[in-house]
């Protein structure tokens, strides 16, 4: 995490202009911390099979956290979730201003790919991580979550119809932080599809997490807005905190019985993720 975040900080986007605070915007929700989940998952499964890779992984894993913090930036808008809190800061909108903030959070969206055109990989390995990131974290997989979403606000969705958008809205993007990373050490078609489809549940047990914080901490708990879900589909609203709960715990344990099937290298550079997110719904 460590190298990470100094990697993060020595990477910021710092552009010459005039402009009164367009690289603070850029900058200001990436400096304000977060759990670094998807770029550490990339990241350790590098350092189980390929370490010295690691150094070239770095870039591609600030990719993911650079889209994954535009999308924080968008949702967080008046015209979606209209939040005034995120990573314990205010807003970027409620700091400055709309426009403002989704113009950061468009120039992050590119700068991530930016960025992975810079990754000292190979050419075909670094087609591929932008073909990955831009097909879950955008048409097929974020973005898609996100529209679904908004869409059906006040609408009651199915359980089923619930998890197929969480599942495009959080799961695909941490899904293919694995995927990512195991495409960097080169791993066989069978293992990154292992990876993946625990990727999915892991994000989907995220999601279900995160709709159980939401309900159940303060802002000043969660270090976000919560209590905001009120006309979304969470899992909350569809089957209620207690089933909720009873649902996150069943997932967790399948999670963690699969995960014990996992080569030790990777069980001993995943643990510390693992064992911090597995069961925090308890």
């Amino acid at each position: 995490m460590q190298r990470f975040e100094a990697y993060l900080k020595a990477n910021l986007p710092v552009v010459e202009s005039f402009h009164p605070h367009y690289n603070n915007a850029l900058s200001e929700m990436l400096l304000a911390g977060g759990k670094r989940f998807r770029p550490m998952l990339l990241l350790s499964v590098v350092d189980a099979y390929e370490p010295l890779l690691y150094e070239g992984a770095l870039a591609p894993a600030l990719a993911i956290e650079f889209l994954h913090t535009y999308s924080l930036i968008h949702d967080d808008l008046p015209s979606m979730d209209n939040a005034d809190l995120r990573r314990g800061f205010p807003t970027l909108h409620t700091t400055y201003d709309e426009a403002t903030a989704i113009l950061a959070g468009d120039a992050l969206n590119s700068e991530a790919f930016y960025h992975i055109s810079k990754a000292p990989l190979r050419d075909d390995i670094k087609i591929k991580l932008v073909e990955l990131l831009a097909r879950d974290g955008g048409t097929y997989g974020m973005v898609l979550g996100q529209a679904i979403d908004l869409h059906f606000e006040n609408q009651l969705l199915t359980l089923e119809q619930v998890k197929i958008l969480h599942t495009n809205k959080t799961a695909k993007l941490i899904a293919t932080s694995l995927l990512m990373g195991a495409i960097i050490v080169g791993l066989e078609k069978k293992k990154q599809d292992e990876l993946y489809h625990f990727g999915l549940d892991l994000g989907l047990l995220f999601q279900i997490q995160d709709d159980i914080i939401d309900e159940t901490q303060s802002d000043e708990e969660a270090g976000k807005t919560t209590g905001n879900d009120g006309d979304k589909n969470s899992f909350v609203n569809i089957i209620g905190l207690d089933k909720s709960i009873e649902e996150a715990e069943v997932l967790a344990n399948n999670l963690e019985g699969r995960f014990k099937s996992f080569d030790k290298s990777l069980q001993k550079v995943l643990n510390p993720i693992i064992e911090q997110y597995l069961y925090r719904h308890r």
